[in-house]
């Protein structure tokens, strides 16, 4: 079983940026995609950003403001999040999908992000 530790949360204000990280207990390179997804109050969860180890896609409320990348030396996903909004407070979660026997998906514990003046 795979794992997530996410951390950098916390408050902003509007404009501000903060950096996700998403730490995995396995070599990155044996995870397919590892994506975040964010859920606010009374709403679904939604997919933010994702990445592979050879593509990157965003959510449409996002592109141009949040950037995701990985470190493959330390096995850990971030995601820069940039011009911050009200509508961006959500709790952010990672998740990872891999193989092993079957195709799996592991998540983190989630991590409260709040954009407020």
């Amino acid at each position: 079983q795979v794992q997530l530790v996410e951390s950098g949360g916390g408050l902003v204000q509007p404009g501000g940026s903060l950096r996700l990280s998403c730490a995995a207990s396995i070599s990155i390179f044996n995870i397919h995609t590892v994506g975040w997804y964010r859920q606010a109050p009374d709403k679904e969860r939604e997919l933010v950003a994702s990445i592979t180890d050879s593509s990157t896609q965003y959510a449409d409320s996002v592109k141009g403001r949040f950037t995701i990348s990985r470190d493959n030396a330390k096995d850990t996903v971030y995601l820069q999040m940039s011009s911050l909004k009200p509508e961006d407070t959500a709790v952010y979660y990672c998740n990872a999908r891999y193989w092993y026997n079957m195709w799996n998906d592991a998540w983190g514990q989630g991590i409260q992000v709040t954009v407020s003046s």
